[in-house]
């Protein structure tokens, strides 16, 4: 059975108006019409008579005109907007298309069909990914550790950077190292922020002094009560209690909400640690640890929950400095000792629970020395000597470099020699010329 297919002109269809907007158009004119026909009878009716115009007979005439005036607006809009696109049809052109029953294919699905065609998905990207590995990571600092969506999300991010790390494809690996490397720097940022000490006010005055100073006058009444305190040692000695208790008591508040959150930053800066060695990213981290001056010298305040994070991260990053260790620049490997080995000192290591085994501590020993001695000698000298400043003042005997302090004094011993008999050789050079 033959069937004809009906041919739609495609290039007329895109600025001929919807059939809608044609309809609306064609009632709006011929309403328009008929109130002009209305009006112009019962206007030539009331000449006749001589009559005035009623109320109504202005109502129907403002009709008229607001009638026509958006007979005009329509179309101006079928003119310079029209409203069809490619795939839009009046309903004559889809009552023109066949329908032979199930088997054919509708007007409706040939209209979708085209728009599909049209439309052009975008290929999946990696980057998209990434942002909701580095979205996934953010929340981590921002959600307690105690709710039970921080573990959601946990391991969300778990899952993803090791379905990640299974695909094997170099984007997805590269997502796993940008989100953990922006995150180590986030938390270690986050870290160092909650370690910060509150500042005390620079205000010396209680509460009921600012009171006074904002009454008026006040100010003069808080100057003599502060000058009654010179000569009555008893009414300063009052105010300085009052205002130490209550300095004490908000003080002793911030300081335990800022050691709870800087223990769970430094709790997920660990973590993200780890990742970062399996995924093969810990250059990245390398290179910031050696940066955190400002971490390294604040956490030799903190508590000894945070130390000991801490102290595992740097463990953790000096092992893997030793792997990488002819690699790693050497300005990156002479701040990592240089700032990190006071921590190992003044830290508690174990007292309270254990941070390291003393097998890890040994192998700690032996990998600190193994890169100590691929530095230059001035290198040396001053990762060793603060090294034994911070070793003779602190109980701990941990980190015990003197092997390497040793053989820094037998190079140094070698090479004045060395130098002392190439310089008279110059000298001698010299003198014959």
């Amino acid at each position: 059975m033959s069937m004809d297919l009906a041919v739609v002109d495609y290039g007329s269809c895109k600025t001929r108006p919807s059939a809608l907007l044609n309809s609306i158009f064609m009632t709006t004119v011929n309403a328009a019409a008929k109130s002009l026909v209305a009006v112009a009878s019962n206007a030539k009716a009331a000449d006749q008579q001589s009559e005035k115009w009623r109320a109504t007979d202005h109502m129907r005439f403002m009709l008229m005109l607001m009638t026509w005036l958006a007979v005009w607006v329509l179309r101006v809009l079928m003119d310079h907007c029209p409203f069809s696109t490619a795939s839009s049809y009046s309903l004559d052109d889809l009552m023109m298309l066949p329908s032979t029953g199930a088997s054919s294919t509708s007007a409706f699905d040939l209209v979708l069909q085209q728009d599909s065609t049209n439309y052009i998905q975008p290929p999946p990207s990696a980057k998209a990914l990434g942002r909701a590995l580095t979205h996934l990571l953010a929340l981590l600092n921002e959600i307690p550790a105690s709710s039970r969506k921080y573990q959601f999300a946990l391991g969300m991010v778990d899952k993803i950077i090791d379905e990640n790390t299974k695909c094997g494809h170099l984007e997805m690996l590269q997502v796993n190292r940008s989100a953990l490397a922006s995150a180590f720097a986030r938390t270690s940022g986050i870290l160092y922020s909650s370690l910060k000490s509150p500042r005390m006010s620079e205000d010396s005055w209680t509460w009921p002094s600012r009171i006074l100073q904002s009454l008026p006058l006040g100010s003069f009444v808080a100057s003599s009560l502060k000058g009654l305190s010179t000569f009555f040692p008893w009414v300063g000695t009052a105010m300085s209690l009052f205002q130490n208790k209550r300095q004490l008591a908000v003080t002793g508040h911030e300081e335990s909400v800022n050691d709870l959150a800087a223990e769970k930053h430094a709790q997920e800066l660990l973590w993200i640690t780890s990742k970062m060695v399996e995924c093969g990213a810990v250059d990245e981290a390398l290179v910031q640890w050696s940066l955190s001056s400002g971490l390294a010298s604040i956490t030799l305040l903190s508590n000894l929950r945070v130390q000991g994070f801490i102290v595992k991260i740097t463990a953790i990053l000096i092992g893997e400095l030793s792997k990488v260790k002819h690699e790693v620049p050497r300005q990156v490997k002479f701040n990592i000792l240089v700032l990190w080995i006071p921590l190992l000192c003044y830290a508690e290591n174990g007292l309270s629970y254990p941070v390291l085994t003393g097998y890890e501590r040994v192998e700690m020993e032996k990998t600190m020395n193994e890169l100590i001695s691929t530095l230059p000698n001035i290198d040396q000298e001053v990762i060793l000597t603060n090294w034994m400043q911070d070793f003779m003042t602190t109980s701990s005997d941990w980190p015990n470099l003197h092997e390497s302090y040793t053989h820094w004094c037998h190079s140094t011993r070698e090479f004045i020699p060395r130098v002392m008999h190439e310089g008279g050789q110059l000298c001698e050079c010299t003198l014959y010329t």
